[in-house]
Parts: structure tokens; sequence; C-alpha cells
């Protein structure tokens, strides 16, 4: 057992502590969830060291490869009669995923400091929710990584609909039923890699060097995108989304949007345009069309919310679209957007909902026209919600402008393989969000934090706590660092987008 499966353990053991420790001591059973996802993060940094000494002489060749290069692989039989191993790998994507994940889930427990409602269960379940989404992004056999899809997907029933606020059940049930229709999409075009490639093989780095048939990439890929856009909140399979992200608690609602969407658009670039290159080839202008539906509608909804948490699910939906169009720009340029948007839209959404939760666990209240002038009484979470709008907007020196600058490139460069005018028209439609963004950002936020204070009893509320500064510190200075050094990010991830980029064009 290697570096790889004690990340995906690591969780899981933190989450099994848990459920052996007596319900009523619930301050010990949060130390334990810091302490384990506290470890998880310098794990995280010591892989990511690792990572770097042996990807690093390989760059140049893996520029030019058809088959991505993976690093620390870890490979068993399992059921060989099947085809199906125990097989993990890193690359660079996944790195970037990875280093994601573990700082969503380390601030996500800082976050849930007051959580007292069945504390054992709820951070069990978060950590055994987190342990699916690291196993999916280290997974590379498609029966393992789709076993882990399903673990990081079903706790949301359950944290949603015991601790939720609002419409709970209903919220849950539609998510579940959604994300469950997604997967049965994604069984049967799995399915139909491992009957035509004649490999009788689960093995994705196989799979890669197989030419399928035309014909059967013409509905695979289709099949398989709309599987992976369900969870990544593709229009018109978004619905579920919205609701999810009110009804859920902070730290649900933090990698729910944080890291379990991009679990959408990581399998849609990994396994659908990776495996199915003449699929995405004729698919590619139709998603495009899409994720631009999906990129405007979810900015023209946010202008319209009243509730804090519908506002920023709104915006999380176009944002998530930006996701989605850089995959099926089907360029570097593109698909490159596409990981750095899934990187600086988690940061950037789990830093929304951290503070949403912040703000209503003083007011009590989560309507925009309840609140006013917060900022004289909350300055620290002020600031941080404005820095989380800024990226949001895409202001210059966050993240947000690295991820869509790239993504709009890849837009407007376009591919051989669709119409130029086209593309084009939809890149330039596209760009037009950045406005609306702005527009409600900013007239959101001024609502919220500017102003007189609206409600006396408001003078009595505190700032943010200790637990509360790191986790929204951490962040804040994540979303910087990117801004600012976006090479520690586009280093990591160019290399091992290349091979999907060669194979599109072999």
């Amino acid at each position: 057992m290697g570096l790889l499966s004690w990340l995906i353990l690591l969780p899981f053991l933190t989450a099994l502590a848990i459920v052996f420790t007596p319900g009523t001591r619930k301050s010990l059973i949060k130390w334990i969830a810091l302490a384990g996802t506290g470890t998880h993060l310098l794990l995280t940094a010591f892989t990511t060291w690792r990572y770097w000494t042996l990807a690093a002489p390989d760059m140049a060749e893996m520029r030019t490869a058809r088959v991505m290069k993976l690093y620390l692989v870890e490979r068993l039989p399992w059921f060989d009669s099947l085809g199906i191993q125990y097989f993990l790998g890193i690359d660079g994507i996944s790195m970037a995923m990875v280093i994601l994940t573990s700082i969503i889930i380390f601030t996500g427990v800082l976050a849930s400091w007051k959580v007292e409602e069945r504390a054992k269960e709820f951070f069990a379940l978060l950590l055994l929710l987190v342990t699916g989404v690291f196993g999916v992004f280290l997974s590379f056999d498609l029966f393992l990584f789709l076993m882990f899809y399903e673990v990081a997907v079903l706790p949301m029933y359950l944290l949603i609909g015991v601790w939720g606020t609002g419409p709970k059940e209903y919220s849950a049930m539609k998510l579940t039923l959604m994300l469950l229709l997604g997967s049965a999409l994604l069984i049967v075009g799995f399915l139909g890699l491992y009957s035509v490639s004649g490999l009788q093989t689960f093995d994705l780095t196989r799979l890669a060097e197989v030419s399928f048939p035309a014909g059967f990439q013409k509905w695979a890929f289709p099949a398989i995108f709309i599987g992976f856009g369900v969870l990544g909140a593709l229009y018109p399979f978004h619905t579920w989304s919205p609701d999810g992200h009110a009804s859920a608690p902070t730290a649900v609602s933090m990698l729910h949007a944080g890291v379990l969407m991009k679990l959408g658009g990581y399998g849609a670039l990994r396994v659908a345009v990776y495996l199915l290159p003449e699929g995405a080839k004729d698919w590619g202008l139709f998603f495009m069309a899409l994720t631009t539906i999906n990129i405007l509608y979810g900015a023209f909804g946010a202008i319209t919310q009243k509730d804090l948490k519908y506002f920023t699910a709104y915006s999380s939906v176009s944002h998530c679209g930006f996701v989605l169009f850089g995959v099926a720009a089907l360029n570097l340029m593109g698909m490159k957007g596409a990981v750095l948007q899934m990187f600086s839209h988690g940061v950037m959404t789990g830093l929304f909902f951290a503070l949403i939760g912040m703000v209503y666990g003083r007011t009590h209240t989560r309507m925009i026209p309840e609140m006013g002038g917060l900022g004289k009484v909350m300055p620290w979470l002020a600031v941080c919600f404005y820095v989380g709008g800024l990226a949001s907007l895409g202001l210059p020196g966050l993240s947000g402008f690295v991820a869509e600058s790239h993504v709009f490139l890849g837009g407007f460069f376009g591919n051989p393989w669709g119409s130029m005018v086209a593309m084009r028209t939809l890149t330039v439609v596209a760009t037009l969000s950045v406005v609306v963004t702005a527009v409600y950002v900013l007239r959101g936020l001024g609502r919220v934090f500017m102003g007189p204070v609206t409600d006396p009893h408001f003078h009595e509320l505190k700032d943010a706590t200790l637990t509360e500064r790191i986790s929204t510190g951490v962040l804040v200075a994540t979303l910087a660092a990117v801004g600012l050094m976006p090479w520690l990010l586009i280093d990591l991830i160019e290399a091992s987008i290349m091979p999907i980029v060669n194979r599109l064009h072999s």
C-alpha cells in the first residue's frame, strides 16, 4: 500500500475513529476530524513535492505523448476474470484536484465547528464523502472509478436530508435521483467501452490505446459526457443544484459546490474526451452551445435571487458552465482553463458558502433585503466576501481571472473540427456573463455589507472567531496565490493535458 492509498484511506480511518467515539464527546469528535484533515493536508503537500520530483524530468516527453504518464502507481489484481484492478495513479490534473479537495475538507471542518446536532454522524458522513472524492481523482480503473463516484455522491442524501434547512427532504431526494440518472448513463457508457474495446478491461490507460469505431463514439460520447455533466450542472440537467446548495449545511455546501461538482468536469475531460476523441469532435460544438446557456442562465438567475444561498447557487451554475465550456473547446488553452476553473471555482465557492453559514449563524436570516451594514460589525467576513466576489467576476490578481481568460481564449481559438464562426460567436456571447456577474456580485454584496446597519440587533453581533478566521483566511490566500502566481497550477496541469490534445489530433 503506497502513498496514494493513504490519501484515500486517511479520511476513511478518521471517519472510523469518529464512529467509535462516544456521541456525547462532541468536542473530541471535532478535534479528531480536524486532526485527520490537517494530517491529510500535510500528506497532500508531501505528495505534491513527490510528484514534482518524479514528473519534472519527463515534462518534455509528456507533451508529445498520446497516453498519459502516471506516477506513484499502485496496481493490484482484484477481479482478474472481469479485468478489474485496484489501480491508482496520479498526474498533474489529479494532483490539482487532490490539493483542492484537501484544502476544502480542512476548511470545511473548521467552518462546521459549531455543529452540535448529531455531530458524530455529521463528521463521519462528511469524511466518507471525501473518501469517495479522493478515490475518483486517483482511480484509473473505470470500475473502481465508478465505485468511488457512488461513495462520493450517496452521503449527500443524508447530509442534506438530516442537517439541511428549508425543504431539505425534497432537495435531498431531487439531488439523489438526478445524480443516479447520471450514474445510469455512465454505467451504460463504461460497459460499452469495456465491451467494444475487445480487451475485456476497465484499465483507462489501456483503453486509451484503442481506436473505438466512429459509430460507437457518436452515441457513447454524449452518454458519458451528459452522465458527468449532470453532476457538473450541465443545462438542462442543472435543476437539482440550486436546491441542493440552498438546503445543505455549511460544510456540505462547501464540498458540494467546491469539490463534488468538479467530478463532473473531471470525468468529462478524463474519460469522455480522452477515450472518445471522434465523438468529442462530432458533439463539441453542441455542448459548447449548452454550456453557453449554462453560463448566461446562471448569471441572470443570480440577479433575481433574494436568498443569499440561492444567489451563490445560481452563480455556481454559471461558473461550472465555464468548466464544461473549456472542455468542449477541445484545445489546450480551453481544457487548461477548464482545470484552472475547477480549482478556482472550488476555492471561491467554498469560501462563499463558508461565509454564508457564518453570517446566517449570527443574523438568522439569509434574505438579502433584511440585511445591510454588516460590514460595520463583521469587517473580517465582509472583506473575505468581497475578495470571493471579485474573484468571481474575474478581477486580475485573483484566480478567477486566470481561469476565465484561458477558457474564453480557448473558445475563441476554436478547433479544426467545428465551425470557427459558431465557436467565436458562442465565446463572445459567453463573455457577456462577465458584465452580468459584476452587476449581481457588486449589487448583492453592497446590499448585505454596505450602508447603514438596518437592524438594531445587528450592532450586537460578533465578527469571525479564530477557527472561522483560519478557514476563510486559507481560502482567501489560495485565491490570491493562484491569481498572482498562476504558474503554480499551469505548470502542474499543462503537460498532463497534452496527451488528451495529442489524441484529438492523431
